[in-house]
C-alpha cells in the first residue's frame, strides 16, 4: 500500500489508527488526512519521539498493513 491508497482509504484506516496510538485525538486523525509528514509530526508531538522514530513507527505500520492485504489475497 502506497501513500496515494493510504490517503484514499484513510475513513476506512482511521479507526486502525485510533487503536494503535491511543494517544491521537479525533482531531489529530482528521488532520493526518493520510498524509505521511502529518502523520510523522503527530507521533512526534504526542508520543515524544524523534523524527527517526517516529518515520519508522509509520513504516512499520505501513509494512503491517501490507501483510495483512496479501494473506487476505
Amino acid at each position: 500500500m502506497n501513500w496515494d491508497q493510504i490517503e484514499g482509504q484513510w475513513k476506512d484506516l482511521k479507526g486502525s489508527v485510533r487503536e494503535k496510538w491511543a494517544k491521537f485525538t479525533d482531531d489529530d486523525v482528521e488532520l493526518i488526512a493520510g498524509k505521511k509528514d502529518r502523520f510523522v509530526g503527530k507521533l512526534q508531538e504526542r508520543y515524544g519521539l524523534a523524527k527517526d522514530r517516529a518515520e519508522l513507527e509509520v513504516d512499520d505500520y505501513i509494512k503491517g498493513m501490507n501483510k495483512e492485504k496479501s494473506k487476505l489475497s
